[in-house]
């Protein structure tokens, strides 16, 4: 059976849950419910197991905080024996509108320290990733404060919709493959 680490990259903590940093936090939640599995807490993480068609999805909320990620990726990498091609992971992005989705087979951490702590503990830059807009919508200096808020109530409601969406891509890179994917939910 074929094995995919999905890692959504968040931070613990009842603070953090409804922020626009914890969007893969959320996206992996929702894989979960709708496969009716719970986390149980592990090393470096909470971890849920999902199948489908023959694939099994292991959802990863590494629980090291964000500027730490890599730590837990690593990790679940080699205790399950996961090439990077198999893996994918969930962040926000400030460069792309609300609610859209780009998934990429490699780039730049972007200043995202989630990426950088990946990024530096795989010594490498060519895995998957699904990034997930939040947009730029605050004022110079702001940047923290706004990745650290909370998702107005309009983005709440879209993201009903967006995380439905986003399953679905997650479903898709392990059944379809990652360019299938990306053909079928960039820019969506």
């Amino acid at each position: 059976m074929k094995k995919f680490l999905i890692v959504g990259l968040g931070n613990i903590g009842a603070e953090y849950v409804n922020t626009r940093h914890n969007i893969g936090f959320k996206v992996v939640d929702f894989i979960a419910r709708e496969a009716n599995v719970d986390f149980q807490t592990v090393k470096l993480g909470a971890l849920a197991e999902v199948k489908i068609k023959g694939r099994t999805l292991l959802l990863l909320k590494p629980n090291t905080y964000m500027n730490l990620s890599g730590k837990a990726v690593q990790y679940w990498m080699e205790k399950e024996k996961i090439e990077k091609e198999n893996i994918l992971v969930i962040t926000d992005d400030l460069n792309l509108p609300f609610g859209t989705i780009r998934i990429k087979p490699k780039g730049s951490d972007g200043g995202h320290n989630g990426l950088k702590s990946i990024q530096a503990l795989l010594a490498a830059t060519d895995y998957p990733r699904f990034r997930f807009g939040i947009s730029d919508e605050f004022k110079k200096g702001q940047q923290a404060d706004y990745v650290l808020g909370n998702w107005s109530d309009e983005e709440t409601e879209a993201l009903k919709e967006r995380l439905s969406v986003s399953a679905e891509a997650v479903k898709s890179f392990a059944l379809a493959g990652l360019g299938n994917t990306m053909t079928a939910f960039n820019g969506k």
